[in-house]
């Protein structure tokens, strides 16, 4: 194996099975190179993709979705926005 978390291409088809193992069990993704270039990873299915943040309700919007269906948002959104 080359740098810790990385892997050739000739070791992955070699070894494909203990690879995709490992990738699933771990928390980061396992790269793999070609000539020293990066050409793809292995990643865990339950990792979130990097650059993305996890949303958080506001707690007035998840109000205003239990709220039911309206066909006019407009009175809603200024009762919202008038506690502010």
């Amino acid at each position: 194996m080359g740098k810790k978390g990385s892997i050739t291409i000739k070791e992955l088809h070699a070894r494909t099975g203990e690879y995709v193992r490992r990738a699933g069990r771990s928390r980061t993704a396992l790269v793999v190179t070609d000539r020293g270039k990066v050409v793809a990873a292995l990643v865990p299915p339950n990792l979130p993709p990097k650059g993305r943040r996890r949303r958080t309700l506001l707690p007035e919007y998840a109000a205003f979705l239990t709220r039911g269906k309206s066909s006019d948002v407009l009175p809603a959104l200024d009762a919202v926005r008038s506690d502010r």
